[in-house]
């Protein structure tokens, strides 16, 4: 299919695309975060522990993390539209399977995997396409597509529970698949955008007479094959190495608030009622962070891994006071400051990983920064347990995700150095040479 565009169109057409991945964010990332309300209602069913029962969600977080380099390289070998539908109708085959309830393996391999690689396939190239379409604006853009995920997740909490209580687990699963089937139609939705360097390429070669320019065409044609495949070698990037130790300490510290909020307030004597609104504190303030945020680093004012590397400050110092509470107000507003600046960090943290690798390399970097950071998701959670554990108090395991984001803003530090390092290289290496001839005139008969 051919292209339409390109060069990244800033607006028009790509406001589409951004509404689109909006829908598919809602669609994956939302419902991967609701599906605990499934869970007492599929371990009554098959009579299983709760550990054995947390499985599947453990194995949809892995596929949808250990898919990503799949879904990347998939969208550099064809296109980002054909995945998200192929995702699309990975996700609807995995509910309705599911709903066939066999045993608690199968639900392993259609909620659990098929859900996964669903979710992977989907989200991976919702988000990446939507900075094919932005450059100027894109940090504004990946905060709307990014908010989907707060506000169906705000609303699919209340929806799920009625789905569950007019059709049974498994009526509800089959409802949701279906509803999952619309990403198919935002993937219809986001139409190909050409890259720069493939036009090139095809105008040398089309151009260029024989001779001194068979060269130019080989370097040109070089050019477009290394962005039309998969880049690992990006491994070997200081800059994108920096940034992917950031991402595994951040999601280190990402993962435990969420768990450990609502025992915390238990343990406060906090009213069952009063600790389910935290989350829905959460979820709003998370939304209305993105949204600020976005809009504010599409201002230009602040450099992104500089705003980024503020908004982490800002989160660790919200969780390092949010063991100071000791009653639902205090634990409301310090709940408020860590969702707000964590949905700060969210809406620009892939428009770094943009500027740190450039375009012709995005959709490598982004599948393998996802699977690279999955380690920290895997890890934060269990450390922090144990940390609990040996404390005896839920404050221990904020207190871990304050530190351990401390640590990951020194590495934002470091690559911000590194590239004001590079920087200033390479206007070193531009200037334009000096005359070493003494006059003018000697400089002008030299050039004739």
């Amino acid at each position: 299919m051919q292209a339409k565009d390109s060069n990244p169109p800033d607006g028009g057409y790509g406001w589409v695309v951004v509404v689109s991945a909006f829908m598919v964010m809602g669609l994956t990332a939302a419902v991967l975060k609701t599906f605990g309300l499934f869970f007492v209602e599929i371990q009554q069913h098959f009579d299983e522990l709760a550990s054995t029962t947390s499985w599947i969600t453990s194995v949809t977080i892995a596929i949808f993390h250990l898919g990503a380099p799949v879904a990347s390289s998939l969208c550099v070998r064809y296109t980002h539209r054909a995945v998200v539908i192929t995702g699309g109708l990975l996700a609807f085959s995995g509910m309705a399977l599911g709903f066939l309830g066999l045993s608690m393996v199968w639900m392993y391999a259609t909620t659990g995997f098929l859900q996964g690689l669903g979710i992977s396939f989907s989200w991976t190239p919702a988000i990446s396409i939507v900075s094919h379409y932005f450059s100027k604006k894109r940090a504004l853009a990946n905060a709307i597509a990014s908010a989907g995920e707060c506000a169906f997740a705000f609303t699919f909490g209340p929806f799920f529970q009625w789905l569950i209580s007019q059709y049974g687990w498994k009526g509800a699963l089959l409802i949701i698949g279906g509803i999952q089937l619309n990403i198919c139609v935002c993937g219809v939705l986001m139409r190909p955008l050409a890259s720069t360097c493939l036009l090139e390429a095809s105008h040398s070669e089309t151009e260029t007479p024989p001779g001194n320019g068979a060269s130019k065409i080989d370097k040109e044609d070089k050019s477009a094959i290394t962005h039309t495949t998969f880049n690992w070698m990006l491994v070997r990037q200081p800059e994108f190495v920096l940034y992917a130790i950031f991402g595994i300490l951040a999601a280190m510290s990402f993962f435990v608030p969420p768990l450990f909020l609502v025992p915390l307030s238990y343990s406060l004597g906090i009213d069952e009622s009063w600790t389910a609104s935290l989350l829905s504190i959460l979820a709003i303030v998370d939304f209305a962070g993105r949204l600020l945020c976005g809009w504010y680093a599409n201002l230009h004012i602040t450099k992104t891994v500089h705003l980024l590397t503020m908004t982490i400050t800002l989160i660790s110092t919200s969780l390092m006071l949010l063991p100071l509470a000791n009653n639902y107000l205090s634990l409301a507003i310090f709940t408020g400051f860590y969702g707000f600046f964590f949905g700060t960090t969210v809406a620009v943290h892939i428009t770094v990983l943009a500027d740190v690798v450039g375009m012709p390399d995005f959709d490598s970097a982004l599948g393998l920064f996802m699977l690279i950071r999955s380690t920290g998701g895997f890890v934060g959670p269990p450390l922090a347990g144990l940390i609990v554990d040996m404390a005896g108090d839920y404050r221990a395991g904020f207190y871990m995700a304050g530190a351990t984001l401390v640590l990951s803003a020194g590495f934002l530090v470091t690559l911000d150095q590194l590239q004001q390092r590079k920087e200033r290289g390479n206007q070193t290496n531009t200037k334009p040479e000096k005359s070493t001839l003494p006059y003018p005139s000697l400089h002008l008969l030299k050039v004739q």
